[in-house]
């Protein structure tokens, strides 16, 4: 289950502000320690986490690695939640049919 390390990855603020700094564009650690308030190996260390999580893909420039959104990263707790978004709506839907006396066709 996937999602669960997507969840743990995403508890912490600090991991949610880096991934949030890398939402619209791609960006080393010193740019991303710049707007963090926490030290450059501790944001070296949340996207050691992301990227465990599969929540941002790395590459190489020269000597820079560069931190990217992984868009697809997120799919499986998408998955995760929307399975209870469609109970939810069944729930409701039983509850109208209820209050309606409506009778399952």
């Amino acid at each position: 289950m996937a999602y669960q390390e997507v969840l743990t990855a995403l508890a912490d603020p600090t991991r949610r502000g880096i991934l949030e700094s890398l939402r619209g564009q791609a960006k080393s650690v010193g740019e991303l320690s710049s707007s963090q308030t926490v030290s450059r190996p501790a944001v070296s260390q949340h996207l050691k986490v992301l990227h465990g999580a599969g929540l941002v893909s790395v590459t190489g420039d020269g000597t820079k690695r560069i931190y990217s959104v992984k868009r697809d990263g997120l799919t499986e707790l998408h998955s995760y939640l929307d399975s209870y978004w469609s109970d939810v709506l069944c729930a409701f839907s039983e509850e109208v049919k209820r209050k309606t006396g409506e009778k399952d066709a």
